[in-house]
C-alpha cells in the first residue's frame, strides 16, 4: 500500500512538472501535459567508436534498449549541468536505458578523461568524429540529445539544456512504464531531427507564404529545395532555414523567391495585338511598280 502511494505520488509530481515547466507541450483544450515522439521514425546512423575506457562503442551494443544519444563538451556549461541528472537517470533504469556521451569540438582526452571521473559519468564516453556529426545534421547546438526507442530509430532531438522530468518522460513512455495524465502526441519530421526531411516540409522558420495560391506555394517549396544556400553552408535554402534561422542569406533568398511568385513581370510582346474586335480598315490598292523605266512621249 505505502509503495503504491508513492508510485502514485512520483507520477503526479512528473505530470505537474511537466505541465509547469513545459507548457508549450500542453494541449490548450484540456491543459494536459504531452510529449511528442515523430511518427515513423528513421533509424540512427550506426557508428564505431572507442570510448575513453579503451571499449567499443555503438549503437549496435544496446539494441533493445532505450537510447538517450548526448552530444556535449567539457567547456559548455549547460552540458555540465545536466551531467548529474544524466547519471542520475542511467543509475535508476540501468536494465533497460543507455546513455551514450559523445564529445565535441574538444579533442584534450585528458582532461576529458579528468572531467568524467570528477563527475562520476556511469556511462559511455567517446570523442565524435567530424562525420558522425555530419550524419547527426552538424549539430548545431550543444548539448543536442537524441533519444532512440528500443528499435534504434531517432523519435525525438532536444536542442539545449532540458529538464531531467522531461527526458524521464519520454524514457518511460517508449518502455511502456506508466506516465500518468501525460498525452503522447505523434508528428511526421519535416527536417526537425534530419535535414534531409526538410522537403517534406509545408512551412518554413522565417519565410512567409501566406500570399501565394497552392501551385505558387509547390513550386516556391520545390524551389527552397533545389537550390543550395549561398551562405556557405552547404545546404538547400530549406534545410538552411531549419538548421539556423538567423541566416540572413536564406532568409533574404527565400523572399526573393516568394516575391516572385506573389507578383510575376508579364512578359513583353514585340509586336502589340489589335482588339479581337477592331474594324478592318480596307486601303485602296496600289499601282505596281514598272521595274522599266517608260518610254519618253514624242
Amino acid at each position: 500500500m505505502r509503495r503504491t502511494l508513492q508510485s502514485g505520488l512520483i507520477l503526479f509530481f512528473i505530470a505537474a512538472q511537466l505541465l509547469c515547466l513545459f507548457p508549450s507541450f500542453t494541449a490548450a483544450q484540456d491543459q494536459q501535459p504531452t510529449v511528442r515522439f515523430v511518427r515513423n521514425p528513421d533509424p540512427a546512423p550506426e557508428f564505431k567508436l572507442t570510448g575513453l575506457d579503451g571499449k567499443p562503442v555503438k549503437l549496435a551494443d544496446s539494441k533493445g534498449k532505450v537510447i538517450l544519444l548526448n552530444f556535449w563538451a567539457t567547456w559548455c556549461g549547460p552540458c555540465r549541468a545536466e551531467i548529474p541528472d544524466l547519471v542520475e537517470l542511467q543509475d535508476k533504469y540501468k536494465e533497460r536505458l543507455q546513455i551514450l556521451g559523445l564529445v565535441v569540438d574538444d579533442d584534450d582526452e585528458d582532461a576529458i578523461k579528468d572531467f568524467v571521473e570528477k563527475f562520476g559519468i556511469n556511462y559511455p564516453v567517446a570523442l565524435a568524429t567530424n562525420d558522425i556529426r555530419m550524419q547527426y545534421g552538424s549539430i548545431a547546438a550543444l548539448p543536442t540529445s537524441f533519444v532512440l526507442d528500443a528499435e534504434g530509430r531517432i523519435v525525438q532531438k532536444h536542442e539545449g539544456l532540458r529538464d531531467p522530468i522531461l527526458y524521464e518522460t519520454e524514457i518511460r513512455s517508449l518502455l511502456g512504464l506508466s506516465i500518468g495524465n501525460v498525452k503522447v502526441e505523434t508528428f511526421e519530421d519535416t527536417g526537425q531531427i534530419f535535414l534531409k526531411n526538410a522537403e517534406r516540409a509545408s512551412e518554413l522558420p522565417g519565410v512567409d507564404l501566406s500570399k501565394l495560391t497552392p501551385e505558387q506555394k509547390a513550386v516556391a517549396l520545390h524551389k527552397f529545395n533545389a537550390e543550395t544556400c549561398s551562405c556557405g553552408c552547404t545546404f538547400t535554402l530549406a534545410q538552411c532555414r531549419i538548421y539556423d534561422r538567423n541566416c540572413q542569406t536564406s532568409k533574404d533568398a527565400t523572399a526573393k523567391i516568394v516575391a516572385a511568385l506573389a507578383h510575376p513581370t508579364p512578359a513583353k510582346s514585340a509586336t502589340p495585338l489589335a482588339p479581337a474586335n477592331a474594324p478592318v480598315v480596307s486601303r485602296p490598292a496600289q499601282p505596281a511598280a514598272s521595274t522599266t523605266p517608260e518610254k519618253p512621249l514624242e
